[in-house]
């Protein structure tokens, strides 16, 4: 039997789920030496710890019984630091405890305080809570502790963290002395020792081996980013990994609000989760999630401990993690249980020594490279086509029927354009970004720095000239999107590029000396044939947008970008 010496419910429970092997720390608590004893059990996110308390206490609850008796004073009490996790802890215990008889009740901040009033006068076999609304309803006795076996304190070293230590001690002060004390953190510094200390008695230290499998189904990547370009590079990744669910992680509620709306304006179907959202939005974003509404949720830290999504494959850090622990409860998000997934740090040069050491710190190995190029993802694009199910669905009789009288008007090419845009129309658009490591290093290698003073500069020498984009105001064309493009597909440097004028459908701009001679047949070489440039005479006039000279096109620039930045907590 892989799950031994367990009540036959809730090895019911287990194999309905589909659970075949515990995990480590799973093991470790159903050992015989743990059998009744307070636990102290360090264990990583993501390591399986709910279902493995869940475990610990079923002989307790039971008692060698196949079922809970009718639900009265709680049995079981389990505290947790925020309402995401306490409401994760409620949804994993009910279906453990399910053939069981089992009811559970939550009490959390941003509930009806009065439903769960009701919910414990009714009676329940486990509680489960965090420390606010748990203290408040001792004070106010709806919470009665008398017949309370097992108090387990999930996610211990958050809880201190964020200052719930008063919270705490009340709350075990009203729980039986004679209770067993289940204590899980993810680390144990020396406050917790010191709780452990206080609330246990004899209790068993278990730290699971290998803490470092916690990155063992996480890649780690980490990509070189030009700072005004990370909402841009973000957007890139998405469309490249094309995630059943991601999450981006951002340090502010403004940066969570300013990249949600970004990536809303550009066709991904966004939910955000920050400190500022009332229990209602939180619960309603979670769900949208869940059943496939919403593919990305762009959060702050608040998010990165208490969220179970199974299908999470991808986590994103549009700002670098404060710290090491941050950065694992972020990852850990994803990689759960067995699945795959993906840790992508941003990281810009003046960051780059400070997000080594902390990967150090976490003994992770990351692969460093540049951002997805737009070029990337549209190759790739070409492949998934393929797989869409706008393909691979059989098709119904009313799509055969017209499928026919389309086919007898227009040539297989025809319908095979058609069926590429319509699929292309489906996808957000991928964005041309700069990578500011090698590839910048091997271009400066080619070019000298800009000097308007050197007559040895070929870049001063030479008219300049004047060229037209087909990408206007109607597409979202803007300095900060066009840059990048111009200077990569077209091989010249920044400073070759004068002024900048944004029209409604084009987009007309300078370049400088012998840098224009073979501008447009290099980027016509290079890219999509989709965006042209052609050349013009003379200066046109100025647009909405225009951009009059080279030190008025800085500047205007400058203004105009406004762009995503990692913002410093303070």
């Amino acid at each position: 039997m892989p799950f031994p010496t367990l009540p036959e419910p809730i090895t019911r429970a287990l194999s309905e789920r589909g659970y075949a092997d515990p995990t480590p720390v799973q093991s470790a608590v159903l050992e015989g030496e743990a059998t009744g004893r307070d636990l102290l059990v360090s264990a990583q996110t993501g390591s399986g710890k709910t279902v493995a308390y869940g475990l610990a206490f079923a002989g307790t609850l039971l008692d060698g019984q196949d079922r809970l008796p009718p639900a009265g004073a709680p049995l079981c009490l389990v505290i947790a630091p925020t309402r995401e996790l306490a409401l994760q802890v409620h949804r994993e215990l009910a279906w453990l405890y399910g053939a069981a008889g089992g009811r559970i009740v939550s009490c959390v901040g941003g509930m009806d305080p009065r439903r769960e009033q009701r919910a414990l006068a009714e009676g329940a076999h486990i509680v489960v809570g965090t420390p606010g609304r748990l203290r408040d309803h001792l004070e106010r006795r709806n919470l009665v502790t008398d017949a309370m076996r097992v108090a387990v304190l999930d996610e211990a070293d958050e809880m201190l963290d964020l200052g719930f230590r008063d919270d705490l001690e009340f709350i075990l002060s009203q729980v039986p002395p004679e209770r067993r004390t289940l204590l899980f953190s993810a680390t144990l510094p020396k406050a917790i020792a010191t709780l452990a200390e206080r609330y246990q008695r004899d209790a068993l230290r278990i730290a699971v081996k290998g803490q470092d499998r916690g990155h063992a189904d996480i890649a780690y990547r980490a990509i070189r980013v030009v700072p005004r370009e990370i909402e841009h590079v973000v957007l890139n990744v998405l469309r490249a990994a094309e995630a059943p669910t991601a999450i981006v992680f951002c340090n502010t509620r403004n940066a969570v609000r300013h990249l949600q709306a970004g990536l809303t304006e550009r066709g991904f179907s966004v939910v955000a989760l920050s400190g500022e959202l009332g229990q209602g939005e939180r619960n309603a974003a979670l769900q949208a999630l869940r059943d496939g509404r919403a593919r990305v949720c762009v959060a702050t830290d608040v998010a990165a401990r208490g969220i179970d999504l199974p299908t999470v494959s991808l986590v994103i850090h549009a700002d670098l993690p404060h710290d090491a622990e941050v950065l694992q409860h972020r990852s850990g998000r994803t990689g759960r249980a067995g699945r795959k997934g993906t840790s992508v740090l941003l990281v810009p040069n003046a960051r780059r020594r400070r997000a080594e050491q902390m990967l150090a710190i976490a003994r992770v190995n990351p692969e460093w490279s540049g951002p997805p190029s737009a070029d990337e993802i549209r190759r790739r694009d070409a492949e998934r086509v393929l797989d869409d199910p706008l393909l691979t669905e059989p098709p119904a009789e009313e799509d055969l029927a017209l499928a026919r009288i389309i086919g007898e008007n227009r040539t297989h090419e025809e319908l095979a354009a058609a069926l590429a845009r319509v699929y292309r129309t489906r996808l957000p658009a991928p964005e041309e970004v700069s990578d500011p490591g090698e590839g910048r290093a091997t271009r400066d290698a080619r070019r000298p720095p800009y000097d308007p003073q050197s007559p040895e500069n070929p870049v001063a020498s030479g008219p300049a000239a004047w060229f037209r984009l087909n990408l206007g105001r109607r597409d979202n064309a803007d300095p900060r999107r066009l840059l990048p493009m111009l200077t990569r597909r077209g091989g010249i440097g920044r400073q070759d590029i004068g002024a900048i004028r944004i029209f409604e459908r084009e987009t007309k701009f300078e370049i400088r000396g012998e840098a224009a001679a073979a501008f447009a047949a290099a980027f016509a070489r290079n890219g999509s044939p989709e965006i042209q440039v052609e050349a013009i005479s003379g200066a046109p006039a100025a647009g909405p947008k225009g951009l009059k000279s080279p030190r008025g096109a800085k500047h205007a620039r400058a203004a105009d970008r406004k762009p995503h930045r990692p913002a410093r907590a303070g």
